[in-house]
């Protein structure tokens, strides 16, 4: 009731955007949402994430994250039941990482268990469903999967990603579910010199016990260049939109034969991080992506034309203390105002904040 009330207020005043702190801690490292996923289910929202060590690096380090990586890293989850407002913190044992495994560089703090082959039978339609991707390293993997029927609170898994015949899986979370035992991932492989990254689209029909490589969604990123991390959508029976993140811009890539080729559409953004992009009620496209240039910060972009072109940039918010920022990952919510969680400083410790905007 509190929660409803102050939306309203919010509403009266002519609210645009609004702040909140997802997760906090004094001496942790809070980071990277568009890594292991959003899900919403109407006013209620799960938001993955890892969290580890706060640590000054000097200036030589400038430019590496101000995490500690000689301690120990875990998986966590933030749940809000209020379309955003409030969260509450979850840790659930099924999700943490193998034994040994490494997340981001970091040890994990509690060993989960070894990945197995999958033996099918995912309920892809299942009103509670949730999945989500994760690696062991950026360039090689190796990946895993998991997958929930109860909104998250447990999991099923983990679940061994194939390689598909590439040098490396690095997988996050992006998928699109076609019918109860369909759905398309879009992963990151690794390029012919085994760095990352490049885009591939993969797919079962099955209910996950075997998985069929699909299409290369991008060219190869020459030099060390890198098309990484999308964000997908579907504009209609056939036809798929993605937004990558490329080392310096984002770029959009459509398909209109259900994923089975793909093409460049245009530049939506010169930034140095991941996008995420929703389709809105209306059918425009909203895309949220963290900007690392001062003044470091959220910004947004709406499309009225399925990605074709893209409006002016919307600052979400520019009181970033660093580059150390974004990542984001958005959720809609039934008014259809845009919850986008992310990782944020302010000049110390990182930490998961979100911002409920209107993509009018």
């Amino acid at each position: 009731m509190k929660s409803l009330l102050i939306l309203l207020l919010l509403a009266a005043a002519g609210f645009a955007q609004q702040n909140v702190v997802v997760y906090k801690e004094s001496g942790r490292f809070a980071g990277w949402p568009a890594n292991h996923g959003i899900w919403s289910w109407n006013n209620e929202i799960v938001v993955g994430f890892e969290a580890g060590y706060f640590k000054v690096k000097g200036e030589k380090e400038h430019r590496e994250h101000a995490i500690d990586y000689s301690k120990p890293e875990e998986h966590m989850l933030a749940r809000s039941l209020d379309g955003g407002l409030t969260w509450k913190m979850e840790a659930p044992p099924s999700l943490q990482p193998p034994e040994g495994t490494k997340i981001a560089g970091v040890p994990a703090k509690t060993g989960g268990k070894p990945a197995v082959e999958s033996m099918g039978g995912i309920r892809f339609t299942d009103p509670n469903f949730a999945m989500t991707f994760r690696m062991e390293d950026i360039h090689l993997g190796p990946s895993r999967f998991y997958y929930s029927y109860d909104r998250g609170k447990t999991w099923e898994g983990a679940f061994k990603v194939p390689d598909f015949g590439q040098k490396g899986i690095a997988a996050r979370t992006d998928y699109i579910v076609n019918g109860p035992k369909d759905c398309m991932v879009f992963l990151t492989a690794a390029k012919s010199n085994g760095r990352e990254g490049r885009v591939i689209m993969v797919r079962t029909t099955d209910g996950g016990k075997s998985w069929k490589f699909v299409a290369y969604v991008t060219p190869e990123p020459e030099g060390n260049d890198h098309a990484i991390m999308p964000s997908t959508v579907r504009l209609s029976p056939k036809s798929l939109y993605t937004a990558v993140r490329f080392r310096q811009f984002i770029d959009g890539y459509q398909s209109d034969d259900n994923g089975s080729t793909w093409h460049r559409v245009g530049r939506i953004a010169d930034t140095d991080n991941p996008p995420s992009l929703l389709k809105l009620k209306d059918g425009r496209l909203a895309i949220a992506y963290g900007y690392r240039k001062p003044p470091f910060g959220l910004r947004g972009r709406v499309s009225k034309d399925q990605g074709k072109t893209w409006g002016d940039e919307i600052i979400l918010r520019q009181d970033g203390g660093s580059w150390d920022l974004g990542y984001p990952r958005s959720a809609l919510r039934p008014d259809g105002k845009i919850v986008t969680a992310y990782y944020f400083n302010e000049g110390a410790e990182r930490y998961i904040g979100a911002t409920i905007w209107d993509p009018k």
